[in-house]
C-alpha cells in the first residue's frame, strides 16, 4: 500500500547572496516523504543538505537567501506562509534535531525550562502538566533520574544527554515530521549507536516522518527506507536503501561507496574522489557537476543538460555518464562500490 505523501518538494531553490549575486545551494530539487518514512539525505559537506533542511523550518535569513520553487507540507506551501503562520507550523507539526547540542541549548535556561518553551507557544497546559509532560519526555529519550536533570544546565551533561534532551525537544508536541540533522556528529561510537536505537524506537512508536541528513552511510543502513545522494546542491540519485547500496548507479554514488573502509581494505589503499566540491560561485551553470572529478570519462559522455530520470520504478539518476563510468584502477576493495559496467 502506497504511503500518503507528508511533505512534497517541488523545483527547491535556494540561493545565498554572495556580494551582488545570488548562489544556488540548493538547486532544482524535488522529494516527497511519505507518512511514517524516513529519507536519508547524504553527501559530503557543503552538497545542500543542511540548506535544504533549514530552508523547510524557514530558518535561512531573508535578507541574505532567495527560495523559489515549492515545499508542500500536508497541502500548504510553506514558502507562502508568513511568519506567524510558519510559527504555528514549526515545533508542532515540524520539528528538528540540530546538528550541534552545545550550541542549540541555551546555557542560561535549565533542560526542563527549554523543553517547555515549546508547549508555552503551541500547547495550553498548566505549569503542572508542563512539567509532568517534560520528565516522562525526558525518561522516553533515556535519560536516567529525569527529575534531577529538569532542574539541570546544558552544561552539566554529557554529550550524549545533550543529544537526547534536543530530541526531547524537538518531539516535544508530537510532529508529524522529524528533520535530524547529523543527530549522531561529535559522539562516539557507543553513544552514536545508542541515538540512532532511540529514534528507531520513537519513530517506530510515535508514526513520524524523519529526513536523516548525514553523511555516515553506516548510520543510513540502519535507519533510512530512501536514500536522496545530494552532490552540489543536486540530486544525482534517489532510490530505496537497499538498491542504493548493492546497486548504485551514479558515479559519484559508487565513489561515495567505494569509499567505505572494510575488512578487505587492511593492506589496501582506500578509495578516494578526486578533486573537492566545487564553491557555489564556481558550480558550472550547465552539465554534469560531477564531471571534473572523473575526467578519465569524457566529456561527451555526459548530458549537456541532465535531469533526473526514473531509471526503473522507484530508482531516479542524474545524467546518462552513469551507462559510461568505471573505476580507473578497477579495484573494488573499499566497501559496497561496484567496477565497470
Amino acid at each position: 500500500m502506497a504511503k500518503q505523501t507528508l511533505l512534497e518538494i517541488e523545483g527547491l531553490r535556494v540561493s545565498f547572496r554572495i556580494g551582488d549575486d545570488y548562489y544556488a545551494a540548493v538547486d532544482d530539487v524535488s522529494l516527497a516523504i511519505g507518512e511514517n518514512e524516513v529519507v536519508a539525505l547524504v553527501g559530503e559537506s557543503g552538497c545542500g543538505k543542511s540548506a535544504l533542511a533549514l530552508s523547510i523550518m524557514g530558518l535561512h535569513p531573508p535578507e541574505k537567501t532567495k527560495i523559489e520553487g515549492r515545499l508542500h507540507f500536508k497541502g500548504t506551501n510553506l514558502l507562502s506562509l508568513s511568519v506567524a503562520e510558519l510559527n504555528r507550523i514549526r515545533g508542532k507539526e515540524i520539528g528538528m534535531i540540530f546538528q550541534d547540542p552545545l550550541t542549540a541549548l541555551n546555557p542560561l535556561m535549565t533542560v526542563g525550562r527549554q523543553i517547555e518553551e515549546s508547549m508555552d507557544y503551541h500547547l495550553r497546559l498548566s505549569a503542572a502538566e508542563k512539567k509532568k509532560r517534560t520528565i516522562v519526555l525526558l525518561r522516553k529519550v533515556g535519560i536516567p533520574e529525569p527529575e534531577k536533570v529538569y532542574h539541570r544546565y546544558p552544561h552539566e551533561l554529557s554529550g550524549g544527554m545533550r543529544q537526547r534532551v534536543v530530541i526531547a525537544i524537538a518531539i516535544a508536541c508530537e510532529p508529524a515530521l522529524l528533520i535530524a540533522d547529523e543527530p549522531t556528529t561529535a559522539l562516539d561510537v557507543t553513544i552514536q549507536a545508542q541515538i540512532i536505537g532511540l529514534l528507531k524506537e520513537l519513530q517506530r512508536q510515535m508514526k513520524t516522518s524523519i529526513i536523516l541528513i548525514t553523511h555516515d552511510l553506516g548510520v543510513v543502513a540502519e535507519m533510512a527506507d530512501r536514500v536522496a545522494v545530494m552532490y552540489a546542491g543536486e540530486i544525482v540519485e534517489l532510490a530505496d536503501v537497499d538498491t542504493i547500496f548493492h546497486r548504485p548507479l551514479h558515479p559519484y554514488t559508487r565513489s561515495l561507496l567505494q569509499s567505505i573502509p572494510s575488512a578487505q581494505t587492511k593492506k589496501e589503499r582506500l578509495h578516494v574522489i578526486q578533486g573537492i566540491v566545487p564553491p557555489l560561485h564556481k558550480l558550472p551553470r550547465r552539465g554534469c557537476r560531477f564531471q571534473p572529478r572523473i575526467s578519465w570519462i569524457g566529456a561527451d559522455k555526459h548530458e549537456s543538460d541532465p535531469k533526473l530520470r526514473e531509471v526503473e520504478p522507484g530508482h531516479w539518476v542524474r545524467c546518462t555518464c552513469y551507462q559510461h563510468f568505471y573505476f580507473p584502477d578497477d579495484q573494488k576493495v573499499g566497501g559496497i562500490g561496484h567496477g565497470a559496467s
